[in-house]
């Protein structure tokens, strides 16, 4: 399952929101519970000072010990919602309006000095239940004989919290909605250090190593900043250093390329006719043997020079492609022939398939190609050519052993060799790399791979114009 994603803007402004949502509901949860705290408190001083008050008046002319019809008289003097209670007796009420009293507060005030409180809800109404010890003088007493009950409705009270809450909902949701907009700046101020750090190192990914950003503060974004052109600097300096160095490497290769090619002409010359001396047998055998390993070696050489050369036209970009439109088939057969492979090598060519490319170059191509498969392969090369919509492909397969896995990714590297192992080798490594250059020059590609039943698959795509 993936995860949306949110963006650092869009996080910032939630965090943001969820902060000041957050206090805001907080501020309100705590003005809410100290509101409701102070209206019951008032509620209940205000009950508890008029019932005190009630009692103050009409207690004093209450005999010591009271009947049953002077507490009911004394019951309905202080109002139908009260009750009282003589020495733990049953209570006396005036009239039956009042809600049945909680028992937890008819059992502590057994034994209480004080006046007890207690809330609780009747009929989804909520009431506060009092229980006032008095003496027959009206002041409380070690051991109370007279305990008075009295029952308030908190209606009212339950309607002013319940305002209460409803405006504390009320004042949370604009403040909430309010701190969108500073959130909204916060977060442009903040990420806008962090726009331009993306942009300048988009432009350094597209090769402006000298892009620098404006940096402004002492924060830790400008600390960013700051690091971040310290980083580019040292960039663009080792870039600089680096290109001056391989500008020197291809001019070092390149111009011994050429002060070697003269020399080597000559030799060649000269290997040639003693070649012909030593074919003729007017040398001696130790003598033509000697020649003969010069000869092989001279050879390798103007070889290894001549691809020199042909890389440093490559990285110098004046590699050109000279097109002309010939019969794929038969510039394959001609490849073969020339360098006599013809019967070494298999081929599956359709006839008649034209196409528009630099015949000596793909010539290359096909030569390192086939070259490769005959002297790392098995015996059966196979070069096989297929049309397709758009595009043409040479196949050129093996049945010998394969390329290594981890030789695979590199088959096109430069002075990579097939057996790494062989300090020298007939190949000077670059045949593949010229090949692959050859292929991109002619906006195709050049892979390599392992076929399923066992050998080297290496084929060049071509565009069919």
């Amino acid at each position: 399952m993936i995860r949306p994603s949110l963006g650092l803007r869009a996080q910032l402004v939630l965090a943001f929101l969820l902060v000041s949502v957050l206090g805001a509901v907080t501020v309100a949860a705590v003005t809410f519970r100290q509101g409701r705290t102070a209206i019951v408190a008032r509620a209940q001083a205000d009950a508890l000072r008029e019932l005190r008050t009630h009692l103050t008046a009409r207690v004093p002319d209450l005999p010591t010990e009271p009947t049953e019809a002077d507490l009911r008289t004394l019951a309905r003097q202080l109002g139908t919602r009260t009750a009282l209670s003589h020495r733990g007796g049953p209570l006396i009420s005036a009239g039956a309006q009042a809600p049945p009293l909680p028992a937890l507060l008819r059992a502590r005030a057994a034994s209480a000095t004080t006046a007890l409180a207690q809330r609780f809800h009747h009929d989804g109404t909520p009431w506060l239940a009092l229980a006032l010890p008095v003496t027959a003088a009206g002041r409380p007493h070690d051991a109370p004989p007279l305990v008075v009950y009295a029952s308030f409705s908190l209606a009212s009270q339950q309607q002013d919290v319940d305002g209460l809450a409803a405006a504390a909902r009320a004042g949370a949701l604009p403040v909430a909605l309010a701190s969108i907009i500073p959130a909204l700046l916060a977060a442009r101020r903040l990420l806008r250090p962090v726009r331009r750090l993306r942009t300048a190192a988009e432009q350094m990914a597209g090769g402006g190593l000298d892009t620098r950003v404006n940096v402004t503060g002492n924060d830790e974004l400008a600390d960013l900043g700051r690091t971040f052109n310290t980083m580019a600097a040292t960039l663009q300096s080792d870039a600089a250093a680096l290109r001056a160095m391989e500008a020197r490497a291809r001019r070092f290769a390149a111009d011994v390329s050429h002060e070697l090619r003269t020399p080597l002409a000559a030799m060649s010359a000269v290997t040639e006719v003693l070649d012909a001396d030593a074919a003729s047998g007017r040398l001696a055998p130790l003598t033509a043997e000697a020649l003969q390993l010069v000869s092989d070696e001279t050879r390798k050489l103007t070889r290894l020079v001549d691809d020199l050369i042909e890389v440093s036209r490559f990285d110098a970009g004046a590699a050109v492609l000279h097109l002309d439109e010939v019969d794929l088939g038969e510039l394959v057969a001609k490849t073969l022939a020339l360098r006599h492979w013809h019967d070494r090598v298999r081929t599956d060519l359709p006839a008649g398939l034209r196409v528009r490319l630099d015949p000596r170059r793909v010539d290359v191509i096909l030569a390192n190609l086939v070259g490769n498969a005959l002297r790392h392969g098995g015996t059966a090369v196979l070069v096989q050519v297929a049309a397709e919509p758009g595009r043409i492909s040479v196949a050129v397969s093996d049945d010998g052993p394969g390329i290594p896995a981890g030789l695979l990714p590199h088959v096109f590297d430069r002075f990579t060799k097939g057996d790494a192992a062989r300090a020298r080798s007939e190949g000077s490594g670059l045949g593949l790399a010229i090949a692959a250059e050859n292929a991109r020059l002619h906006g195709g590609t050049l892979t390599a791979a392992n076929a399923p039943d066992g050998g080297a698959v290496l084929t060049l795509t071509l565009p069919r114009s």
